[in-house]
């Protein structure tokens, strides 16, 4: 469900690289003028091919992102952590958004009308340059997603996107690393351009063989070094 949440305080953006160099009366002006919601996870945030009127900042939860091929089958180009801008259609030059956007976990998003990121690239020291870092880096990484599509066995790809999101987003438990937000073999499936019933024997062989251990949308790497050899990465 989508719902709105109360004021914020200048203190969550004072750190966070678009706004780093700002003072916090800058950081204030830049939040009265945003709409702050919480959406549950799987809600749609926006959609590919949308009139972009909107451009977003994940506070909390992640982020994917969906992209349709053009044989239209849809697949999980990346997933985006707190702190970071998305929707950011107009440092693209776009006038609607070129992928889908669906909460992966209960999510927190603050959003400003498109007409004010010219406004803000102009006003607020940083926020141009960082933002236009954050799309070559975004840009790359879907381009060496694509690279792997196109040239990795599915045993690689199905490792290396389960990489991707612990270096992403894992954090320490007692059994290994895991990934903080749901991810269930359908995802992975998407992300990967394979189908489900390979993703689930390939989690179920690295399972028996203790590479990771695998519940309902939720997914601990049990031996990342082990992982990374599968990925085809050093040592392999």
């Amino acid at each position: 469900m989508e719902a709105q949440v109360p004021r914020l305080d200048e203190s969550l953006l004072a750190g966070l690289p678009p706004f780093s160099r700002l003072g916090r009366p800058q950081i204030r002006e830049i939040l009265d003028q945003a709409v702050s919601r919480r959406y549950d996870e799987g809600i749609t945030i926006f959609r590919e091919g949308d009139e972009a009127e909107r451009f977003y900042l994940l506070l909390d939860g992640y982020v994917r992102v969906i992209r349709t091929t053009p044989t239209g089958e849809q697949i999980i180009a990346l997933h985006i952590s707190p702190g970071q801008l998305f929707g950011i259609a107009p440092a693209l030059r776009r006038a609607t958004y070129p992928a889908t956007t669906v909460a992966a976990a209960e999510t927190l998003v603050l959003s400003w009308p498109v007409r004010l990121w010219a406004v803000f690239a102009e006003t607020y020291d940083g926020f141009a340059t960082e933002n236009y870092r954050t799309v070559g880096e975004r840009l790359g990484e879907i381009q060496a997603k694509m690279s792997e599509l196109a040239t990795q066995a599915v045993e690689q790809r199905v490792a290396a996107a389960l990489l991707r999101m612990v270096n992403q987003s894992g954090r320490k438990s007692a059994e290994g690393i895991e990934i903080a937000f749901p991810i269930t073999r359908q995802n992975i499936s998407e992300m990967t351009g394979t189908t489900l019933h390979t993703v689930s024997r390939l989690l179920s062989a690295w399972e028996k063989d203790g590479v990771v251990k695998s519940t309902r949308k939720h997914i601990v790497v049990t031996a990342p070094h082990r992982l990374m050899l599968l990925s085809g990465g050093p040592e392999a």
